[in-house]
Order: C-alpha cells, then sequence, then structure tokens
C-alpha cells in the first residue's frame, strides 16, 4: 500500500518517537512518500530513517498515495485538508500534539494501529467540509475548512456586526468580536471554547456560534447543513479577519460571503475498536469524579 506522511516540525522531546514511528511506517507501507520540507526536517532532527520517496515541489502527495499518516497535532490534520481536497484519500493522525480530538492514535498504540490499517482492519469515518463563496480573492487557493469558517474582528478594534441570512432569510445581526460556522468535526474546537455545543461527527449540522457577543440573549445554533449561511459584515475597522481552520485572510466591508458544506467529505481512518464517544469522554476527563470510577471502573 502506497502511504505518505505529512508534519510541520518536530520538537527536541518528540524526535525520538518520530523516528520511532517512521522506522516502523517502513515495516507495513512501501513506498512511502513525503514533502521536501518535511523530509528535511526529520533529517536534521533524527539520528536514522528508512528509505523514502522525496516528493519534488511541483509534485502532490495526493497523486502518490492510497493512505496519509500525519504526525503532530489536529492542526497538522486540518493542512491536509487542502492537499487531498476531494480525492477521497483516507488520512490517519499520530498525535504528538496536545488534546488531539482529530489525532486519535496516542504514543502507545502506533504499532498496532498501522498493522491493522496495513490489513485493511480500519473503517472510514467521512466529516463534513466547509466551502466558502466570497466576491473577493480571500482563500482562493483552498476554500476549504474542515473544522470551521470564522468571522473576526481586526487586532484590537471595536466590535463588529455580522448580518447573517440562512438560505436569503434574515436571521441575526450578531454584535460581536466574530462568529464562527462549525462542522461537527469543528464544534470540539474554537467554537467549544465559544460555548457551542459537541456535535456528533455524524450529525448533518453546522453550529453557528458568536465569540464574545455583546447581546447576553444571544446564544449558539445548530441548523442543518443542507443551508446556505451567507454574511454582511460591518464595524467602524476598514477590514476584517476571516479564518478557515488555521488559515487567515482579510476583507473588507463590500465583501460578500457565504458557506456551504462542500460537494466532497473528508475521509478519517477510524480503527475497528475506535468510538468517538469514548474519545469524547477521555479527552474531555468526563467520569472524572471519583464516584463514577468507583461505581463504574
Amino acid at each position: 500500500m502506497r502511504a505518505g506522511i505529512y508534519g510541520r516540525n518536530i520538537s527536541p522531546e518528540d524526535a525520538s518517537f518520530v523516528e520511532k514511528v517512521v522506522h516502523e511506517m517502513g515495516l507495513y507501507f512501501d513506498p512511502i512518500f513525503i514533502e521536501e520540507a518535511y523530509y528535511q526536517c526529520l533529517k536534521e532532527n533524527l539520528d536514522s530513517l528508512p528509505e523514502l520517496t522525496v516528493l519534488s515541489d511541483d509534485e502532490k502527495i495526493s497523486d502518490k498515495v492510497e493512505v496519509l499518516f500525519t504526525i503532530g497535532g489536529d492542526g497538522t490534520i486540518l493542512d491536509t485538508v487542502s492537499k487531498l481536497r476531494n480525492t477521497n484519500i483516507p488520512v490517519m493522525g499520530i498525535n504528538t500534539g496536545r488534546l488531539g480530538f482529530l489525532t486519535s492514535t496516542g504514543r502507545g498504540e502506533v504499532q498496532v494501529a498501522l498493522q491493522m490499517i496495513a490489513e485493511g482492519k480500519f473503517h472510514l469515518d467521512p466529516r463534513t467540509v466547509i466551502e466558502l463563496d466570497a466576491s473577493q480573492n480571500i482563500f482562493a487557493d483552498s476554500p476549504y475548512a474542515l473544522n470551521e469558517f470564522t468571522i473576526l474582528k481586526k487586532e484590537s478594534s471595536s466590535m463588529i456586526t455580522v448580518h447573517t441570512f440562512v438560505d436569503d432569510v434574515y436571521l441575526n445581526s450578531y454584535w460581536a468580536d466574530g462568529l464562527i460556522i462549525a462542522t461537527p468535526t469543528g464544534s470540539t474546537g474554537y467554537s467549544l471554547s465559544c460555548g457551542g455545543p459537541i456535535l456528533h461527527p455524524g450529525s448533518s449540522s453546522f453550529v453557528i456560534t458568536p465569540v464574545a457577543p455583546h447581546n447576553l440573549t444571544v446564544r449558539p445554533l445548530v441548523i442543518s447543513d443542507d443551508k446556505k449561511i451567507s454574511f454582511e459584515v460591518t464595524g467602524r475597522s476598514e477590514t476584517f479577519l476571516s479564518s478557515m481552520d488555521s488559515r487567515y485572510d482579510t476583507f473588507d466591508a463590500l465583501c460578500r460571503l457565504s458557506v456551504k458544506k462542500a460537494p466532497f467529505r473528508f475521509q478519517m481512518m477510524r480503527l475497528n475498536d475506535y468510538s468517538f464517544l469514548h474519545n469524547i469522554r477521555m479527552k474531555m476527563m468526563w467520569g472524572a469524579d471519583q464516584r463514577n470510577w468507583e461505581k463504574r471502573y
């Protein structure tokens, strides 16, 4: 099976673990493709490497691989959305970051996970992707996000007003620091930190979550993901900030923005014994009350 490795960088404390992961991948996959920038990072930080096929700048990793492994945190997985787009190449995240809702494979699970994937013992876990349509040239290279699309005030300017429409029907004018449109995958990210609900990955929904709203009666709203959500933004600043996952761009008040569900889904790899509910419970430390553990565990 043709595999790929994608990462951003390596911290010194993770070097030995990453070296072990790369060598173990060589036991199960051939060939293994890697982009030049990350390959150079590995060479500079690791003592040894297995045989890897390095891609030139004009070669796309999506044209070469059948599965893709990311080494890092959730942000590393988010980077691959624009690289893979509608190719349906499955992705498995190996976690060297912190909490890691998407990078579900921990340090003690790598060898078993690699072997199971090589043997085809995994399921695909399709995730909804947001697509942006903008009247100005923002995110033109890849108008897609797995977690969320966000409109924000720029730097230390005063709050903004985001006039919001659902299928061209007026919903609300959010007086706030910003507005988040999150997928079920992104519901455990920025939206959650702003008071939004956690959505199951299989939910066909978006959540609209205001950032620091000025009106205290305004609350997050869950809507069907077959809706188009449009925005007109006003404020005292001449420009505003927008983000798609970890990428940022600016626009002005003349820009008309709308988001909808993309015509493809991002394919996460899920091992046969994986449970989203178990993952959430462990990551969020639900049930950590000693009374629960005494009775159930």
